[in-house]
């Protein structure tokens, strides 16, 4: 849209609106054929003196909006009105608000905040070029900016689910550093599943590190897509999906990280949200549990492990990354006939070591009986020992071949490979999950970050066959 010097004592703009990809957009005059990428704002001022500006916004997309010349039309018309209208800088001013708020493009499902005439005019003009980011925060002169939390939240075109935002459109270095590039909120209201971290790592017996598994999953969770093309899985078409951050754990104090941590889960279950977990060693199960089981009783368990995690002491304590569910077991947080560890091998100090768990009515699947051969066959017992009641997944990264997942705490050789973890997962569809965590993930032994991106994928495949996700 352009306007020529016959305005009188106001300066000539010109701005090309240029939605996202190969498309022209034949508003306006002048340049308006032009195919590029972003939006591009130039303003040139009378009497042949040209200064221009020009803006690549990296957007995210938040909740898509119609773009309306007339609206904009009429920000223009207002814009000749008032003391600082009759500026240039005013003028500029109105013009790049009318142009970031109206114009962006929604084949990438943005909505710019609408902004009226006033509030454009109350706002010093280098504010006006901010523009809502995805993940929540804003793009402007290279700075990001966070909004309150639970806005600015990527939406689908159209729909009312929050969606990662695609690469296509968003490069995938921009914006905060969430799961899956999604919104960020402070609670689990409204949500029907939320990805929580734990960043704890002081229960580990071998290699610490694990606090940091949170921030690498996330970090590495930008390669995930929306939709699960193998299963057919729409889980951001079906759910209203965010993260609510990290359980502000107490690394002094193991004791009172598990109460800081079943406290945080009490609200997330009692809101009807279920908890997608990124751990953090695998001490944290057991206060989760001890939240989940609260509201639902005893739970089913799949467990996938390269170690049984029922340890009574070590070193006199009795809560530690080996002993999670030895204390579940005693708290009856399980419901013993619907438990099953997959993957267990290793060495060990007794000649018995699955004693304990088969005294309890486990099911113990060694990894040794799952070697060449797939674990379908498996899952399908396994779907029918669960039945319709509710089922809790713990996925201890190690229980894959360190060749795989080489990044954690304490890894055993001859484990299961990620074809079958996906088998395992996907075999859970249809069970009443009402909760799952992967934990263990410990970045700094996998400089190439595919142990954490390997968990990325994990709890996406774990989002994808709670309860409620449709199918395409």
């Amino acid at each position: 849209m352009s306007e020529g010097s016959k305005t009188g004592p106001f300066p000539s703009f010109c701005l090309f609106p240029v939605f996202a990809g190969k498309q022209t957009v034949p508003w306006g005059k002048g340049e308006a054929g032009r195919e590029q990428q972003g939006v591009q704002l130039h303003f040139e001022p009378r009497g042949g003196q040209r200064e221009g500006w020009r803006r690549r916004l990296a957007l995210c997309p938040a909740a898509a909006l119609q773009p309306r010349r007339d609206s904009l039309r009429g920000t223009l018309r207002s814009s000749r009105c008032g003391a600082e209208g009759r500026s240039p800088w005013g003028r500029m001013r109105r013009l790049l608000w009318a142009g970031c708020s109206q114009l962006l493009p929604q084949e990438a499902g943005l909505r710019a905040r609408k902004l009226s005439a006033a509030a454009a005019a109350a706002t010093p003009w280098p504010s006006a070029l901010l523009a809502a980011s995805g993940s929540s925060p804003s793009a402007s002169a290279g700075l990001l900016r966070h909004p309150a939390p639970g806005h600015g939240a990527p939406r689908r075109w159209g729909s009312q689910f929050n969606v990662p935002p695609s690469a296509q459109f968003v490069a995938r270095p921009v914006g905060v550093c969430s799961m899956m590039k999604l919104p960020v909120q402070a609670s689990a209201e409204g949500l029907d599943a939320a990805f929580v971290g734990v960043p704890l790592d002081t229960g580990t017996s071998n290699r610490p590190g694990a606090r940091f598994g949170p921030r690498q999953i996330r970090a590495e969770s930008a390669m995930v897509r929306r939709y699960n093309a193998s299963t057919g899985a729409a889980p951001f078409d079906s759910l209203q999906v965010a993260d609510i951050g990290d359980v502000n754990v107490n690394l002094y104090n193991l004791p009172d990280s598990c109460r800081l941590i079943r406290e945080s889960y009490q609200k997330i279950v009692a809101a009807g949200c279920v908890p997608l977990t990124l751990g953090g060693d695998h001490t944290i199960t057991y206060p989760i549990l001890q939240a989940v089981a609260e509201k639902h009783g005893p739970v089913g368990l799949v467990h996938v492990d390269a170690h049984t995690d029922t340890g009574d002491r070590a070193l006199g304590e009795k809560i530690y990354h080996g002993t999670p569910f030895r204390r579940c077991v005693e708290e009856r947080l399980l419901d013993c006939s619907r438990v099953v560890q997959i993957g267990i091998r290793g060495s060990s100090y007794d000649p018995d070591p699955y004693k304990y768990c088969r005294d309890q009515g486990f099911r113990v699947v060694p990894a040794e009986e799952c070697w060449s051969k797939s674990l379908v066959p498996l899952m399908g017992e396994v779907r029918k020992q669960m039945g319709d009641k509710p089922v809790y997944i713990s996925f201890d990264i190690d229980g894959l071949d360190p060749a795989y997942a080489p990044g954690t705490g304490t890894p055993e050789i001859a484990g299961l490979t990620p074809a079958q973890a996906l088998e395992i997962i996907r075999g859970c569809k249809g069970l009443n999950i009402v909760g799952c965590d992967l934990v263990e993930v410990a970045p700094m032994y996998d400089v190439s970050g595919n142990t954490a991106l390997l968990g990325a994928n994990l709890l996406f495949e774990m989002l994808c066959v709670l309860p409620g996700v449709k199918t395409m």
